[in-house]
């Protein structure tokens, strides 16, 4: 397959199906009717048709004709769709019977177009290639059948629908092996055609063309003028017979009629029988450039597991990653399908390891895939851990690392009567503070080259999750030791700590956490006016809050014979638990004490700072260093958390 012209990851280049291509040798001394030399004609049958085997598809392959976008009559025509070996044009380019037909003329003074005529002549036996770009295509599965260019297909095959044709392309060995091409003899190679120019026709047929001189005037007709060259042409016709005869050996009667009916030469006759013989679906080269960055990132999420609704991709996106990697995608067919993408021709990952990687990473797509995965693994990872933390702080978005200071006012904003000169007093503003400051936390992980050669995809999958999972354990540690760390912010003296035995979490102790909630005051001396909304507990405690907010009744069947029969804070308050708050690696952990908290929109208690407003961990492809073979990324996560207004909450110890 050969390099794309430019990094277009929709341009694609492949061989054809058996058809047949022939050129037309102008005679030296021939010119055309402007008195300049008359070009070298070819046609050819591009394509017949039919199902492709196609390297990088797992099912047959057919080209649609009927979506087949012919932007113009004239085409280029090159070498080996090298844009540096122009060979000639189109003049002609049809769909005809099921098939794509093309002609034209060799217009270019190269060194490729030279060599191609010339070999032709040879009899070398040219293929062509066609260079076009798959729009859409559709898979048929195995139980269905679908009718294309006149013909029934069984499943399962792929049906390119739309594609848009590029250039026409002479090579020297295709993947099918049996397009061909022939030259007809020129004037100086054969008495018997002197002044005449043979041409095989689109449908292989052998036609002779009158030419004219140089005064414009008609050579003579067929026949020859002297007797020696009649006996020449009978001669040579006698011999052309013999040989097809040879050929066909008597096991192919009909090409053996035809050829001799026709006019073939030997050559085109065995290449016919070739034709015949091989079979009829070789393997060809074609691409599935429909399969876009965004559809292998997809397939990458669903084989690493992840549930099509995490992953984030819309519903197209997922079904064409579905229907294309059935069976799940591996890392080493992820790099071939991004090297394949950049122009890279080597089939198997293993027998060069080095250059699909190379060409896999020449452009952005692999890049770009592979950290569009990674941050999705990671994000997945990141939001499986608890996040509480949510629920009782507020969040605000800084610039840089700096220590961030926040201001509340306070002071006298109550409304004054307004006297009968209409006056408005200004208020005493007074300023509270307090400070933030982000800071950075991160990791590095590698895909290996072990992981490479072990096909492993987990590398990519399960490393990012876990490196995710990692920056919001991180998270939370910072977050737990900031907010247990409050032996001087919740306290006696403050109003909002409580200790004793009568704390611990029951209808009373809800009571009188409540209370001390509601006689918090600003700097003023006034009310905050504020309700608690969050009660927050330890894992021990779960249950137990759970019973007191959804219990409308709660009977004590004690000895004294007291009971509740009904419960005053029923539905009150939204019951958060966390297992950091009984955790013995963070100092102030207890598995007793419990939390009244306003809601952190009103009046937060605790705040984490996120720098540029990125509230999870952020993944980067970085370059290697020289003594690692494999790929590296780094995870990277910037957050600070800090101890807000102690108003916002009150603290119940849970015992005495």
């Amino acid at each position: 397959m050969p390099l794309p012209e430019k990094d277009d990851h929709k341009t694609l280049r492949f061989v054809c199906e058996p058809g047949a291509i022939s050129i037309e040798a102008a005679a030296d001394v021939a010119a055309g009717p402007n008195g300049k030399p008359k070009l070298p004609r070819f046609s050819m049958v591009a394509y017949t048709g039919g199902a492709m085997r196609i390297a990088g598809w797992r099912y047959p392959v057919i080209v649609d004709l009927a979506g087949l976008t012919i932007p113009s009559q004239s085409r280029p025509i090159r070498f080996g769709h090298d844009a540096t070996a122009g060979v000639g044009h189109t003049d002609s380019i049809a769909v005809a019977e099921g098939k794509l037909v093309a002609a034209g003329v060799v217009s270019r003074d190269t060194v490729a177009a030279r060599e191609i005529v010339a070999s032709a002549r040879n009899g070398f036996p040219w293929q062509a290639s066609l260079g076009a770009s798959v729009d859409q295509f559709e898979f048929v599965r195995e139980d269905q059948a679908v009718l294309v260019n006149g013909r029934e297909f069984k499943g399962p095959v792929n049906v390119v629908r739309r594609a848009t044709l590029g250039e026409i392309s002479f090579v020297d060995l295709g993947a099918d092996g049996n397009t061909s091409a022939s030259v007809a003899a020129s004037a100086k190679e054969n008495t018997f055609m002197e002044d005449k120019e043979v041409t095989q026709t689109q449908q292989g047929k052998v036609e002779a063309a009158a030419q004219t001189d140089g005064a414009g005037k008609d050579a003579s007709p067929a026949v020859a003028d002297s007797a020696a060259d009649i006996r020449a042409a009978a001669l040579a016709e006698t011999k052309r017979i013999d040989a097809i005869r040879k050929v066909c050996a008597g096991r192919h009667a009909d090409i053996e009629a035809k050829a001799i009916e026709e006019g073939w030469d030997a050559g085109q006759t065995e290449l016919e029988v070739l034709r015949a013989e091989r079979p009829k679906a070789p393997a060809a080269h074609i691409r599935d450039n429909n399969v876009d960055t965004d559809v292998l990132a997809a397939a990458v999420c669903l084989s690493g597991g992840m549930k099509p609704d995490e992953s984030r991709f819309d519903e197209k996106v997922l079904e064409a990653a579905s229907r294309r990697f059935r069976t799940g995608i591996g890392l080493q067919e992820l790099v071939m399908e991004a090297a394949w993408a950049n122009g890279y021709q080597g089939r198997s990952f293993r027998s060069d390891m080095e250059g699909a990687l190379q060409a896999a990473f020449s452009t952005f797509r692999l890049p770009g895939i592979l950290s569009n995965v990674a941050n999705k693994f990671l994000l997945a990872g990141f939001e499986s851990v608890e996040d509480t933390w949510k629920r009782i702080a507020a969040t605000r978005s800084v610039r840089d690392f700096k220590a961030v200071t926040s201001y509340r006012l306070s002071g006298a904003f109550e409304y004054e009567e307004v006297g009968p000169t209409g006056e408005l007093k200004h208020g005493a503003v007074d300023e509270e503070t307090f400070t933030n400051q982000a800071k950075t936390y991160g990791r590095m992980f590698s895909i290996t080259r072990t992981d490479l050669i072990n096909d492993d995809l987990g590398a990519l999958t399960a490393l990012p999750r876990r490196i995710g999972r990692g920056g919001a354990l991180k998270l939370n540690k910072v977050f737990w030791t900031a907010f247990l760390n409050n032996g001087s912010f919740f306290t006696t003296g403050r109003g909002n700590y409580k200790a004793g035995a009568d704390t611990v979490l029951s209808v009373d102790g809800l009571t009188d956490a409540e209370l001390l909630f509601l006689e918090q005051k600003d700097a003023d001396g006034n009310p905050l006016a504020l309700v608690a909304k969050v009660l927050l507990v330890p894992p021990a405690l779960l249950v137990r809050g759970t019973q007191l907010m959804n219990s409308m009744e709660l009977r004590d069947n004690a000895a004294s014979s007291k009971y509740v029969t009904s419960n005053p804070h029923a539905g009150k308050f939204s019951v958060v638990h966390s297992a950091y708050l009984s955790n013995a690696s963070i100092s102030g952990y207890s598995a007793k004490a419990w939390y009244l908290l306003a809601d952190p929109d009103d009046l937060p208690v605790v705040e984490v700072a996120f720098l540029n407003g990125q509230q999870t961990p952020t993944v980067e492809r970085a370059d290697a260093d020289f003594n690692v073979l494999g790929i590296q990324f780094r995870g990277y996560f910037d957050f600070g958390v800090a101890l807000q207004d102690y108003r916002a909450g009150v603290k119940m110890k849970g015992e005495a």
